[in-house]
């Protein structure tokens, strides 16, 4: 997997962001069946340069906690089955990766969210990642039939890793 993590903000983290990042991308992945090496882009921001993508993207004038950009677009989700005459788009034409997309996370919605629910913000920054991963891998929370389905791969891959909801 080739992994670019930037942090364009000041806040910095008692755990190593990008390992937390990769490990739980390649648990994704791994669950996911991705027959791929993957290339992932990840952006820590703060609330307004979220809210900036927000508005720019999907036209939503208000701060998130995660952003989710996919490069692929899934028939069927966790099915990375590429159309013949589409690969030009879907790899990187140096490495031959898989471009899956890029994620965006507010680190003061890490924050405020590990405080929030009384975990620490490594699981919280997990959970986000996890989250967006699945959205990168086609998956998303319209109906209750899909959050539920969303809901239950997050806490695997959480669970896998032992990323738990331990109190802080």
């Amino acid at each position: 997997m080739t992994l670019y993590v930037e942090n364009e903000t000041e806040v910095t983290y008692s755990f190593d962001v990008e390992q937390t990042v990769e490990a739980v991308a390649a648990a994704v992945l791994e669950t996911e069946g991705c027959p791929y090496q993957a290339q992932i882009n990840v952006l820590l921001t703060d609330n307004e340069g979220i809210r900036e993508f927000n508005r720019q993207y999907r036209q939503i004038d208000r701060e998130t906690d995660v952003l989710s950009f996919p490069n692929l677009e899934f028939v069927i989700p966790g099915n990375f089955r590429i159309e013949q005459g589409q690969e030009a788009d879907c790899f990187d034409p140096d490495s031959g990766d898989l471009i899956l997309g890029d994620i965006i996370l507010s680190v003061e919605r890490i924050a405020s969210q590990a405080e929030e629910y009384g975990h620490s913000q490594r699981r919280e920054l997990a959970f986000l990642v996890a989250h967006s991963m699945l959205h990168l891998c086609g998956y998303d929370h319209m109906e209750p039939e899909e959050t539920a389905v969303m809901e239950q791969k997050q806490e695997q891959v959480l669970t896998s890793l032992g990323i738990t909801r331990e109190l802080v």
